[in-house]
């Protein structure tokens, strides 16, 4: 017996169903939206990768096989993979730079410094986490952001279940080191 999303998605793949796909989206929307605030918090931002995120879906669903993983599995990876992309482009180091002009002349009051100081270190985190590879940013991002057991997480990136653990928790030491050599 098949579910509804494997009967959406072979609408998807044989007919091009765009029903499907609007119901396909409308299911995992939230959760991917959420999963892309949680690492931008810029609703709009997240709006346009989330979007950027369900055309990539769309466009490369044909590659999809159920016998390889599962759909939310292969979703959360191509959402990985954006926001890597995301972090690593011209406009994200250009609003980063210009998100911290604006945010200097905010400053007024002690709550508002004391948020500052907590962006300015979760900003420091992600541009930490942005300098390692791929795959440890991959691995991070779905732990701490995507709420994923080891186990899901080795499942997405074809990893075994210790690898994965390893490697966060060597990201996690890495920038638990940088972060204390700056203090």
């Amino acid at each position: 017996m098949r579910t509804l999303e494997e009967k959406l998605i072979r609408a998807i793949k044989e007919k091009r169903d765009k029903r499907a796909a609007s119901k396909l989206i409308e299911i995992y929307y939230k959760d991917i939206y959420r999963y892309v605030f949680k690492q931008t918090s810029d609703r709009e931002l997240s709006k346009d990768l989330t979007q950027e995120i369900f055309i990539s879906i769309l466009n490369s669903i044909n590659s999809y096989s159920f016998e390889k993983a599962s759909f939310k599995t292969w979703i959360y990876k191509i959402a990985s993979n954006k926001i890597i992309d995301f972090y690593r482009s011209k406009f994200y180091k250009y609003k980063t730079i210009v998100d911290e002009i604006d945010d200097y002349s905010l400053l007024s009051s002690e709550n508002i410094e004391e948020e500052f100081q907590i962006r300015e270190d979760l900003n420091e985190v992600i541009n930490i986490v942005n300098t390692m590879n791929a795959n440890i940013q991959e691995i991070f991002r779905l732990k701490v952001f995507g709420d994923m057991s080891f186990k899901e997480i080795s499942v997405i990136l074809e990893l075994s279940e210790s690898t994965v653990k390893t490697r966060y928790y060597g990201a996690i030491k890495k920038i638990k080191n940088i972060m204390e050599e700056k203090s």
